[in-house]
């Protein structure tokens, strides 16, 4: 079985090479690819059984079920790729798989690549519930609530818009304990699911453990990997034999979630209950001190967290304030509260191409979020890029929070956000405007920083990006900083698959003009004077590959000069509109990871509505070209492919598939070499069907 990140070459790369292997050794081969498309080639139960190893080359999860009682080796999808000989001989003599667990890869796993793709695994299944229950909370205040004489906003009971508003509130509810599962699943599999859930909701409710708030999302990243490890550490006790069936769906279970939720209770809960209560007390004794160092202590808090003990201190301490005539302190809040999810979203604009396209996607749901007040908007960043996004959301609150204490802005209501300085609510609105413009961008600006410092420190140390973090959005980001994780969907923007370098300077900004002026000219982007409906032009990938889109010697000598080449190339078939644009979405999608896939290839690729139809370029060049490939080749053998973002979808990515299953045969890949001319080139390329 072959798996990435993104489910596209690499998946198919790793499954051709281990069937030439293991054919050229003698030996029956069936290879399950688990890629964008879904599953192909799937393992019949027959074929399970009558097999006597199994081989798991993937960088995600995949479910292992199923091998229960054979010999199982799992490794990355660079060892099916480099080393599939070796990998046959291994799994001779790989444990038995005894089932209920999701082992870590053997030979060359890294605790940090398991620990990043379980917090990308837990990610990437929270988002839709932070998304959802964020705009159906944001949309039912503003076509439901009721405005209040004191500015507030009320949802009459029993109404259609308090039905939604519930609905929101119930994907709230449930984004905590799911961040937790899913952390959990990725590490001890199906037994940790409930252990992970649990304990995330036990950390989400406060009155569990004697708090006025629950650990938020931070206590849930906790509880998620302490259920992970364990149910990883209960699989080791020694059972008798009669007791093994019923471990993984009722001993391990049952056993875990006591353990973890207990603990959380008695042992991690009361921390924070006392935190809770002296932060509080803390703050009371601050109430004369400067109203700028108190606006922005404040919200260095709101912001630390979003939702967590340390907001909630915060927040009920200005909300409090209400009751007994000074509103400067919620005011304060209420210039914070929004500046995660603005700043969140506005640096997905500013920065695309440290995005994917999930992350792009979820930030703009957190701007509508940040409007009305929803600080949770930004937690699925916060929970991919920690390190980064928690100090610049922090930076950003606090700004807002010392602005609006310099300018005396005041809240009458226990509520942030742009929505109640347009209720009324709002004294001061003018500069409570500007606190929350101010706050946003320092957030926006410090997170692009503090990514793109990050990314540029893993291509200077070789490091694969992770597929959250700088991924497919389709699915971790990641990122895939992971990842987003992303999940592998077919619709966003490409990643690379785990595995590629990462020079985090060689990508285009987004706000990066492109120069074509320089490019090939049209005149000289064929080798043959021929059209595309010339008689005998053979049929190449049904019909993306043309005479006008072949080139035998590319001029450029690095990266970004042979994607402006190629994108001239494919502009003679009249099928691209936008060749500037053309050429930033590729390089853009090169900033996220390397497309240079080994073996002297790179398929760069682009979706985009830059092109009106699917087109596919090919050249080569003799001296290579350093693409920041997974084996570190230069690459000589270079196709472009560009497909619209409306017709991106399957049709993309069996293009990918097809080139990367064809392209692992030595002897095509030396017949491409040394055709003579364009035409030669089509007769080759007219092999892939």
């Amino acid at each position: 079985m072959t798996a990435c990140p993104t489910g596209i070459a690499h998946t198919y790369m790793a499954a051709e090479k281990l069937t030439q292997a293991a054919e050229s050794l003698g030996h029956a081969i069936k290879v399950e690819t688990q890629g964008s498309i879904g599953a192909e080639n799937v393992l019949t139960d027959n074929d399970v059984r009558d097999a006597d190893y199994v081989i798991i080359a993937a960088d995600k999860d995949v479910d292992r079920g199923r091998f229960a009682g054979k010999r199982v080796l799992a490794v990355g999808v660079a060892e099916g790729i480099h080393h599939p000989e070796a990998l046959i001989e291994r799994v001779q003599s790989a444990p038995v798989y005894e089932g209920g667990g999701a082992a870590a890869p053997e030979g060359g796993g890294r605790e940090r690549s398991v620990a990043y793709k379980a917090l990308m695994n837990g990610v990437s299944y929270m988002i839709p519930f932070v998304v959802v229950g964020g705009l159906l909370i944001a949309i039912s205040l503003a076509l439901g609530g009721h405005p209040q004489a004191d500015g507030g906003l009320v949802m009459p009971e029993g109404s259609f818009w308090k039905h939604v508003n519930d609905i929101g509130v119930i994907g709230f509810t449930l984004m905590v304990p799911i961040l937790s599962g899913y952390i959990a699943y990725a590490i001890g599999d199906r037994p940790a699911l409930v252990p992970g859930m649990i304990g995330g909701w036990i950390a989400n409710t406060g009155a569990l453990y004697g708090s006025k708030a629950g650990a938020g999302f931070i206590g849930a990243i906790v509880t998620g990997f302490l259920a992970g490890f364990l149910v990883q550490g209960i699989k080791k006790v020694k059972v008798p034999k009669f007791v093994q069936p019923i471990m993984p769906i009722i001993v391990i279970p049952i056993v875990a979630t006591t353990m973890l939720g207990l603990f959380f209770i008695f042992v991690l809960g009361r921390p924070i209950s006392w935190v809770f209560t002296h932060l509080t007390g803390w703050l009371g004794g601050m109430t004369g001190a400067s109203a700028i160092v108190l606006g922005a202590l404040l919200g260095l808090m709101i912001a630390f967290d979003m939702g967590g003990p340390v907001n909630k201190t915060a927040f009920l301490f200005g909300s409090g304030l209400i009751a007994s005539g000074n509103q400067t302190v919620m005011g304060m809040c209420a210039a914070a509260i929004p500046v995660m999810p603005l700043g969140q979203g506005l640096a997905t604009l500013v920065r695309k191409r440290l995005y994917t396209e999930q992350e792009r996607e979820t930030g703009m749901a957190s701007l509508f979020m940040g409007m009305f007040g929803i600080s949770e908007g930004a937690i699925p960043f916060a929970a991919a890029r920690p390190a980064q996004v928690i100090p610049a959301n922090m930076l950003g609150g606090a700004v807002a929070g010392a602005v609006a204490g310099l300018a005396g802005v005041s809240d009458a209501v226990p509520h942030g956000g742009p929505i109640v300085a347009v209720l009324g609510a709002i004294g001061g609105v003018p500069m409570f405007v500007v606190a929350v413009v101010i706050g946003a961008v320092v957030t926006a600006g410090t997170t692009v920083t503090l990514v793109d410092l990050a990314e540029r420190r893993k291509g200077r140390r070789g490091e694969a990006v992770p597929a959250g973090a700088s991924g497919e959005g389709d699915g971790v980001r990641s990122g895939d900083a992971g990842a987003a994780s992303g999940s592998d969907g077919a619709g966003g923007s490409d990643v690379a698959d785990g595995s590629g370098v990462v020079d985090g300077s060689s990508g285009a900004d987004a706000s990066d003009a492109v120069d074509v002026s320089d490019a090939v000219d049209a005149s000289d982007v064929t080798d043959i004077p021929c059209t595309p409906d010339a008689p005998g032009t053979p049929d190449v990938l049904s019909g993306y590959v043309t005479p006008q889109t072949v080139k035998t010697q590319l001029a450029a000598d690095d990266k970004e000069a042979a994607i402006r080449e190629m994108a001239e190339l494919a502009a003679a078939t009249g099928k691209v509109a936008d060749v500037g644009e053309l050429v930033r979405v590729a390089l853009a999608r090169e900033a996220q990871g390397s497309t240079g896939l080994g073996e002297e290839i790179a398929i760069p690729h682009a979706k985009t509505d830059a092109v009106t139809a699917p087109v596919v370029a090919f050249a080569r060049s003799a001296e290579g070209i350093d693409w920041g490939s997974l084996d570190g080749t230069a690459a000589k053998l270079v196709f472009l492919i560009a497909v619209p973002e409306a017709a991106a979808g399957d049709e993309h990515l069996r293009i990918l598939a097809l080139l990367a299953r064809k392209l692992m045969d030595t002897d095509f890949r030396a017949r491409l070499q040394e055709a003579a001319d364009a035409a030669a080139v089509l007769r080759v390329l007219g092999e892939i069907t």
